[in-house]
């Protein structure tokens, strides 16, 4: 039976047999129907991987959020010719990345769905952090406005020291430096911060601190691909 492929891409420049299983060519050299955010980089992904087929013969179909829903309703409609690759943009499918629509719709038609193994750097930077690992949450992207973003900052505070959970969360690389600001100026100073940046890159940095200790040194995250785990020490 044909299935819905979940494959995962690089989540920076690091020489993709480092990171990916060999077999993974193989797994994904059948698939003609490729599911994607950007045509270009992931063609340039699937050659790195080594997928070999002739592009002109592979369909591309653009999921990204000028997709529309009638648009995105036909995705899966070929199935019955052949498995069908959902591919991220970065790191692992429907993980801070819009494939969820797609796996929800191929779950309600009774197609299989295959996740592969990839990176994923929400769950490399939790377990780089020592911080609580067994219960956690992904926040995705924090308010832009700054008192918004600061009173969410303080509400995840909570949880962190009220259930002991790891509060993980994201932000887009140029407003890096801001959220690191709110976070040290509104935090207490005994709450540790996990600064996770670039990760699986030759210049990956994981450092985890308190507030404290942040705000006397702090790093550069200036347009640089970054997870924040907000936690207590375990």
């Amino acid at each position: 039976m044909n299935v819905l492929l979940l494959i995962p891409s690089s989540i920076g420049v690091s020489d993709v047999s480092e990171v990916f299983p060999a077999s993974m060519a193989a797994t994904i050299q059948p698939i003609e129907t490729f599911i994607v955010e950007n045509v270009r980089t992931a063609r340039r992904f699937l050659r790195q991987i080594g997928y070999n087929r002739d592009f002109d013969s592979v369909r591309f179909l653009v999921l990204n959020e000028n997709t529309t829903a009638q648009e995105r309703s036909t995705f899966l409609d070929t199935i019955a010719e052949g498995s069908i690759g959902l591919l991220s943009e970065a790191g692992v499918p429907c993980v801070a990345d819009p494939g969820a629509t797609i796996v929800a719709m191929a779950h309600r038609q009774g197609i299989p769905v295959i996740p592969l193994v990839g990176p994923s750097s929400i769950l490399l930077a939790l377990m780089a952090s020592g911080l609580n690992g067994q219960n956690f949450a992904f926040n995705g992207y924090l308010p832009i406005e700054k008192s918004a973003r600061e009173a969410k900052i303080k509400a995840l505070e909570t949880l962190v020291h009220k259930d002991n959970q790891t509060q993980i969360f994201i932000e887009t690389p140029y407003r890096n430096t801001h959220l690191m600001e709110s976070l040290c100026r509104v935090c207490d100073l005994r709450t540790a911060l996990c600064i996770a940046k670039n990760i699986t890159q030759g210049d990956a940095f994981i450092c985890t601190r308190t507030i404290a200790q942040w705000r006397s040194s702090l790093p550069n995250v200036d347009k640089q691909n970054t997870v924040f785990l907000m936690g207590q020490f375990a």
